[in-house]
């Protein structure tokens, strides 16, 4: 066994080892405002409930340990003393990651991860409508943990109003944990699906997703594609160019078939098939060859 002191190794070191030995952390998917109304949508799984009266959530926006720069969600809770915690089920979770995508301020996230903003009742910010539960919050206090990369920001919330999808309640009004099937995440790439077990989600820091927005409308109204495999292709950085499709399909005997029936729902399944073997270029490739 390895012993370590943590101001013995760097940071980003150190934050690796604690997300991969703890968990798994449930995630809250946290809209806000800015002063003037713009919103802000991003997943924080350094987060938990911690009383029920009064009802109590917590959760932490780190400052980024690359450049000890702070979030916007933090700058926002900060100006308007609200939030909307929306929780993360597996049906949203590839948006939800989309979103954590680092665009420039002023870029609504909502639109990027082609996710559905609610007016919520009691503050300002929006609710996610595909989100299973929803938490109205105001703010009632920050903490700030320290000044350094890394440092957290306790966000003290108490819920104001939740709203919840009938669709996940049991017969007696319960929360069934089956219907709800929550997701959680990990160290490193890795979630947690409650009902399923571990399985893998690209962070989408390096480089800017194109973002849900930019896929075609005949696409997105595919009935073949759900929320999930939207928010996988909206996550690279560019499409692929007319000379890179061509030499693909010309290198695909299957892709060409696929093609060559002139039927969407072929080719949409073709698209699919590749995209649930994590191929996502490929996914791309097929479905603008037969644009």
């Amino acid at each position: 066994m390895i012993s370590i002191e943590p101001k013995e190794i760097a940071v980003a070191k150190l934050h690796g080892y604690l997300l991969g030995a703890i968990g798994p952390r449930p995630i809250a998917f946290a809209s806000t405002v800015d002063a003037d109304g713009n919103p802000n949508l991003s997943p924080f799984s350094f987060f938990n409930v911690f009383s029920a009266n009064p009802p109590i959530l917590i959760f932490s926006p780190a400052r980024r340990v690359r450049d000890n720069t702070v979030k916007h969600t933090l700058l926002n809770v900060e100006a308007t003393r609200e939030v909307v915690i929306n929780i993360v089920n597996f049906d949203i979770v590839q948006q939800a990651s989309l979103s954590s995508t680092e665009y420039p301020d002023g870029v609504n996230e909502f639109i990027k991860s082609g996710l559905t903003a609610l007016p919520s009742d009691l503050v300002r910010p929006f609710r996610v409508a595909e989100s299973p539960v929803q938490f109205e919050c105001k703010v009632n206090e920050i903490i700030k943990l320290g000044t350094e990369g890394g440092a957290g920001n306790l966000i003290i919330c108490e819920v104001v109003k939740l709203h919840i999808d009938e669709k996940i309640l049991d017969e007696n009004g319960a929360i069934d944990q089956h219907k709800i099937d929550l997701v959680s995440r990990m160290g490193g790439n890795w979630y947690s699906r409650a009902n399923k077990g571990l399985f893998e989600v690209p962070k989408p820091l390096t480089t800017l997703g194109i973002g849900v927005d930019a896929i075609p409308e005949f696409i997105k109204k595919s009935p073949y594609f759900d929320g999930n495999d939207l928010g996988i292709l909206g996550n690279i950085e560019a499409l692929p160019s007319k000379e890179e499709i061509d030499i693909f399909v010309k290198e695909n005997f299957s892709v060409k078939g696929a093609l060559s029936s002139d039927d969407q729902e072929t080719v949409h399944r073709k698209a699919k098939a590749y995209i649930d073997k994590e191929e996502v270029l490929s996914a791309w490739k097929v479905l603008l060859a037969f644009q």
